[in-house]
């Protein structure tokens, strides 16, 4: 199936999804990262503000601070795709760039190189159960994953998980999935498919 096809019947399914339902779905899938051993052994996450029907991140990146972990956000740099996470401890020191993105304020905040970000995690739309997926479109995770040298995991409801993935020669694989569901080891996957 094409991408923008499968892209687009995804999109469409999530928004189906009542409020009730995504919160309680992403309550899940945020209790099982939060029980996660690359959760509790991270000291800074790489992560996005999520926006509906994303899984929700609000309370993960809460949960970290309490934890004492470092959270860095990316800011999109459109003329070259390409991005510059920085640290952030207050969702104040956000504010929204375009399509309803939030991003970090450059003034308020510090830029990290990906080498200090232990743990990232991933956004997309459709995945498949080896890791691959599709994003937004706008190519700035697979630029970026190509020397990212840790943990790798996505956050998706179960319905994002999709066989028809054709894998393009730059995408870059995620480590893990966390549906509320399953949990998906997307490397034991890919040897099973070798």
């Amino acid at each position: 199936m094409e991408k923008q096809h499968l892209r687009k019947q995804v999109i469409q399914q999530l928004h189906q999804l009542t409020p009730s339902d995504h919160e309680r779905k992403s309550a899940i899938i945020t209790d099982k990262v939060l029980a996660s051993d690359e959760f509790k052994y991270a000291e800074t996450i790489g992560i996005t503000l999520s926006r509906f029907p994303e899984v929700d991140t609000h309370r993960l990146i809460e949960t970290a601070w309490q934890a004492g972990k470092r959270i860095a956000i990316p800011r999109c740099i459109s003329s070259t795709r390409e991005m510059d996470f920085r640290l952030i401890d207050s969702f104040d020191q956000t504010e929204v760039v375009y399509m309803d993105l939030k991003e970090p304020k450059i003034d308020l905040t510090e830029s990290i190189r990906p080498e200090e970000i232990d743990l990232q995690i991933v956004p997309g739309v459709v995945y498949s159960d080896t890791g691959y997926r599709i994003g937004f479109g706008g190519g700035y995770y697979d630029r970026y994953l190509i020397n990212f040298p840790f943990e790798t995991i996505s956050l998706a409801f179960d319905c994002q998980i999709s066989h028809n993935i054709v894998r393009e020669p730059h995408d870059v694989p995620v480590s893990y999935i966390y549906t509320d569901e399953h949990i998906i080891d997307c490397q034991k996957a890919r040897e099973a498919n070798e």
